[in-house]
């Protein structure tokens, strides 16, 4: 029993779809056995809803769904604390509180939680200070916990850099495009986002991530739209706005309700974004397949129709 690898589990929700590759990795080479929680289906949504205040946007319920799932089948349940990455760099504030909201939901629950937190601004925690005392907290050598950082971070980055290179293609492709504008942990994800690139498929339409661009360069042109934004992921998908909003035929806004900056960002989108159609699309836990099918049907007839293809 003392041979068996640790088990780390990570919730398949909010920053997982940043950071899998970066995570995984990581624990691999350090000996651990990550373990991944189901994708989302109703009865996740559900038990993180119960366990939620009621104003809670929806990737949080899910998020609260997942960890729940991983509660007693590890040893040790990720949970990071990510505030900034600098000034003007932040996220939101749910990534800030992470670990504390955790613990104190599940504080009757006899698991452990594991984190670590990046603040450049304030504390000067930047990722790898983050990631090496987090492997050190685990009884782990040094010079082991460098290696895992480096090979982790390595594979991140490769694996990021193949996705975007393998999207950038589909503008090249030929049929109606339609970006979807949307954090990965509602567009990837299966009971939110990931049924709006699937009806769009099915109906001939080829769906797009603002998202999925070099970050660099889309923090750059975010500032195209908005020079002020301090929302680090939202400035990635101005960017990527900015970089390809004239090779589609239209924009789809998708967030989870109620989420503040996503309010706030979507209404800075629709107002300095113009000549193309626009759809809003806010999803909460009531959100049936029916009434987002319809909407994106009648999006989709006004794109034909502007181009006179209706």
């Amino acid at each position: 029993m003392d041979n068996q690898p640790i088990k780390i589990g990570l919730p398949r929700a909010m920053l997982y779809y940043r950071y899998r590759d970066l995570w995984r990795t990581f624990f691999v080479q350090l000996g651990m056995e990550p373990v991944v929680s189901a994708p989302t289906d109703r009865e996740i949504l559900e038990r993180g809803a119960a366990l939620a205040i009621d104003e809670a946007c929806l990737s949080l319920k899910i998020y609260l769904g997942h960890v729940a799932a991983l509660v007693g089948k590890c040893d040790y349940i990720l949970a990071p604390r990510v505030s900034n990455f600098g000034r003007h760099h932040s996220l939101c504030t749910r990534f800030e509180s992470t670990p504390d909201l955790v613990r104190n939901v599940f504080r009757n629950e006899r698991q452990k939680f594991l984190s670590y937190e990046i603040d450049e601004e304030m504390k000067k925690l930047d990722e790898e200070t983050a990631f090496l005392e987090m492997g050190r907290s685990l009884d782990c050598s040094g010079k082991a916990v460098k290696r895992a950082w480096r090979l982790a971070k390595k594979a991140e980055q490769a694996r990021f850099k193949e996705r975007v290179q393998k999207h950038e293609l589909l503008y090249k492709r030929d049929g109606m495009k339609v970006l979807i504008a949307a954090h990965s942990y509602v567009a990837e994800d299966p009971l939110m986002g990931k049924p709006v690139a699937d009806y769009l498929k099915r109906v001939g339409v080829i769906p797009v991530r603002a998202d999925l661009v070099d970050r660099e360069a889309a923090l750059k042109r975010s500032h195209e739209l908005s020079p002020t934004c301090k929302w680090e992921i939202s400035r990635e998908i101005l960017g990527g706005i900015a970089m390809h909003q004239h090779d589609v035929d239209g924009i789809i806004l998708l967030s989870a309700f109620p989420c503040g900056p996503d309010a706030m960002v979507n209404e800075l989108i629709t107002r300095r974004v113009k000549g193309i159609p626009m759809l809003n699309l806010v999803l909460d836990s009531q959100s049936g397949t029916a009434g987002v099918e319809t909407r994106l049907e009648s999006f989709i007839d006004i794109i034909r129709f502007k181009e006179g293809t209706l």
